[in-house]
């Protein structure tokens, strides 16, 4: 009853009286929770806020993840062979005009930007935390780019669109010593006016300067990316638990005791004699007669089950990351054949994951060129033209085993030449098919033009080939 008179006086402090004018309710800050002044203009950006963890677990996960890579020696070799897989011979910005690559050029070795040096650092800690925010600074004279970085666990919230959930417009950092929280606009290489005009006001809020914001492992209707290690963390603690536990039982195996009979002796008597014996050292001697028999006795744990166990947890957590297990030292029953064909699905993994970054090169290069671009005063830019097309070079994940496809090739180019020579097969179609087989190969040709070359080449032969009658003898 107490409880329910309790309820009816906060229900009438809350509710307004029906005889009395109704008035504006006022927010007043919570203890140990903050809201804004323009909190009331603002509502949740996603339809469902279940898409997302919680702000407690986000921050947890990266606290854990950053602890497993740097103590669990398979959370490490999770994160750093994808990092090896695409970044080990170096990446690079290309693009065809030559003062545009100039400017890639600066941006890339720039003394603070050392993508070189950085981007090796950017693809780890994609992975550990799940997302990347990189405040972009730009010179007021030249337009020359330089990167920043933001800590994720310094990430307050990530703004998404009202009207397109899938589209971050801003970054909130959390507040500073001062009370201080930074709000970065999210950077998109594009006008304003893609936007509605809605949105437009709200980044306009975004006055502390622009950020890339990037994420993984996110849905459309999320707002903050996952770590690469956030499944398989319990996993991986139990497993590094489990071989502590096996070493602990190594240090017992390797235990000994000295059982020691005695025939027909009396209780006292083996009392007296084991206050008199002691183990002995190595090398020396003992002397007892045929009624007293000593015998090392070492424990039997079953050592031998623990293997399976183990493998058991391993390869639970290396298949929920898509890496075979002879990646991780684990042999089993695979050859060098077999182990080509288990190392596929990784390799698509790795090349969805550089596909993505990728991305994120590519929009770092077309920002630092719209932004040289906008300084020299010029219009506007066509993406589409190759002079302003920027590709990122990665390395090849995989070297390739080209000696099936060169046999292929030789057979493909063979059984096409008798095919023409039997009217059964166009010039074209022939050529077509040995491309397709070429490709294989690393080679990217336009079969109408090498068809088209191929002739000219045969037609300039055949004029030189032309029998001169030599001039008569004198």
């Amino acid at each position: 009853m107490a409880f329910k008179n309790y309820l009816m006086r906060v229900i009438d402090a809350v509710l307004p009286d029906p005889g009395q004018p109704v008035r504006e309710a006022a927010f007043r800050e919570a203890y140990g929770e903050t809201i804004d002044a323009d909190e009331d203009q603002w509502r949740r950006l996603t339809g469902d806020s279940t898409r997302d963890l919680s702000p407690m677990t986000q921050a947890k996960m990266q606290k854990i993840a950053h602890y497993l890579w740097e103590q669990n020696l398979l959370a490490n070799r999770l994160i750093e062979l994808p990092v090896a897989y695409l970044l080990a011979e170096g990446v690079k910005l290309t693009v065809k005009d030559e003062e545009n690559q100039k400017t890639l050029d600066r941006f890339w070795k720039d003394p603070i930007n050392e993508m070189a040096l950085k981007l090796p650092k950017k693809v780890r800690e994609m992975a550990i935390f799940g997302e990347q925010v990189w405040p972009a600074f730009v010179n007021e004279h030249d337009g020359m780019v330089r990167l920043g970085y933001l800590d994720p666990a310094l990430i307050a919230t990530v703004v998404k669109d009202p009207d397109n959930p899938e589209q971050t417009i801003g970054i909130v950092a959390m507040k500073n010593k001062k009370g201080v929280a930074r709000r970065y606009r999210a950077i998109i290489n594009g006008p304003e006016d893609v936007f509605t005009a809605r949105t437009q006001a709200i980044r306009e809020s975004f006055t502390d300067g622009d950020a890339f914001y990037f994420p993984i492992n996110d849905l459309s209707s999320g707002t903050r990316g996952r770590s690469d290690l956030l499944s398989q963390a319990d996993w991986m603690d139990g497993y590094d638990q489990f071989l502590w536990g096996e070493l602990s039982r190594y240090d017992l195996l390797r235990s000994f005791l000295w059982d020691v009979t005695l025939k027909g002796a009396s209780p006292d008597e083996v009392k007296t004699r084991s206050r008199e014996i002691s183990a002995p050292k190595p090398a020396s001697v003992r002397v007892h007669n045929d009624s007293e028999t000593w015998q090392d006795v070492t424990p039997d744990l079953k050592a031998v089950d623990t293997e399976a166990g183990a493998r058991l947890f391993r390869n639970h957590v290396l298949g929920g990351a898509t890496m075979p297990e002879h990646w991780f030292g684990g042999g089993g029953d695979v050859n060098r054949a077999v182990g080509a064909e288990m190392s596929e699905p990784t390799i698509k993994m790795y090349a969805m994951r550089q596909q993505y970054w990728k991305h994120i090169l590519e929009s770092l290069g077309r920002y630092v060129l719209l932004k040289a671009h906008q300084k020299a005063g010029q219009g506007e830019i066509d993406w589409s033209d190759p002079a302003w097309t920027v590709q990122a070079v990665f390395p090849e994940l995989a070297a390739k085993d080209t000696t099936k496809y060169a046999a292929a090739l030789q057979q493909v180019v063979v059984a096409c030449v008798q095919a023409i020579m039997e009217k059964l097969m166009s010039r074209d179609y022939a050529v077509r098919l040995i491309g397709a087989v070429a490709t294989r190969l690393g080679v990217d040709a336009d079969p109408e033009k090498e068809l088209a070359a191929a002739e000219e080449e045969a037609a300039k032969s055949a004029e030189r080939d032309v029998f001169e009658t030599p001039p008569a003898a004198a």
